[in-house]
């Protein structure tokens, strides 16, 4: 059996654009979910925190939510993330550090801070993408 993709609801669907917001992959350990890196769209495709990093994290986080929920999974599970931060964003660090404490709170997961010269389309200004994470086969 290969691959299977889910495209939630309430997250844009990405499919038009040749990639799948949720991919299960089954191992003999269970089932790896992929989750694709996560901005501040809504499933409209509508910029939510125009020019406010901290607004953006927070609906990317959402965002992650919601794609992991459509397999069972939560942000609980994830072991790790990447924070792809446009380079001229990349001072507030206190904004960023707010929205993860009000998401993770005391047990955050571990994280790496990229700058980038930009991102997929101009208004964003920060993409969230997860480690992988290995859920239960039902």
């Amino acid at each position: 059996m290969g691959r299977s993709v889910q495209s939630p609801l309430t997250l844009f669907d990405s499919l038009p654009f040749g990639f799948a917001q949720v991919s299960i992959v089954p191992t003999p350990f269970g089932d790896a979910v992929h989750v694709s890196g996560q901005v501040a769209w809504d499933a409209d495709r509508n910029i939510v925190g125009a020019n406010d990093i901290g607004i953006q994290l927070k609906k990317s986080l959402e965002n992650l939510a919601t794609a992991l929920a459509s397999v069972g999974a939560t942000l609980d599970q994830v072991g790790a993330i990447r924070l792809y931060i446009r380079q001229s964003h990349i001072d507030q660090g206190k904004a960023i550090s707010d929205a993860l404490m009000g998401t993770f709170g005391d047990r955050p997961p571990c994280a790496t801070w990229i700058g980038v010269p930009s991102l997929a389309r101009e208004e964003f200004l920060i993409e969230v993408e997860p480690s992988i994470i290995f859920v239960a086969r039902s």
